[in-house]
C-alpha cells in the first residue's frame, strides 16, 4: 500500500481532513518533531502547525512530548483508535474495518524504520 492510498484512506475511513492526514503521515513516518519541523515539511504557517498537531491529539493520532513538540503513536492501534473516536462524534456503531485495519499494518514498517535508525 502507497502513502497517498493511505492518505485517501485516512481522509475517507477516519475523516481526517487533508492536513492532518498528511502531518500525521509525516510524523508516523520520520518520527518526533517540534510544530517548526513541521510547518517546513509540510509548507504550513506555525500556528496553523500547531493547531493541527494539537488537534491529532485530540483525534488520538498524536502524543504531545511537550507544548510544541509531537510524536505519532503506534500506527497498528493509532488508526483503530482514531477511528473509534471519528465514529463516537458520527454518532456511528464502531465495528471492524478492515481499510482502518491494513493503514496501522501497512504504516508499522515506516513506523519502525524511523525509530531504529
Amino acid at each position: 500500500m502507497n502513502l497517498n492510498k493511505i492518505e485517501y484512506d485516512l481522509i475517507h475511513e477516519v475523516k481526517l481532513n487533508s492536513i492532518e492526514a498528511k502531518m500525521f503521515l509525516l510524523l508516523t513516518t520520520k518520527g518526533k518533531m517540534n510544530t517548526t519541523q513541521i510547518a517546513q515539511e509540510l509548507g504550513l504557517a506555525l500556528d496553523d502547525a500547531a493547531k493541527t498537531a494539537k488537534n491529532l491529539v485530540t483525534l488520538g493520532g498524536f502524543i504531545d512530548m511537550s507544548e510544541t513538540e509531537f510524536e505519532a503513536m503506534h500506527p497498528r492501534f493509532t488508526a483503530v483508535n482514531m477511528y473509534r473516536k471519528m465514529c463516537n462524534r458520527e454518532n456511528v456503531e464502531f465495528k471492524k474495518n478492515l481499510i482502518v485495519d491494513n493503514i496501522g499494518v501497512a504504516l508499522e514498517i515506516y513506523y519502525d524504520r524511523a525509530r531504529t535508525k
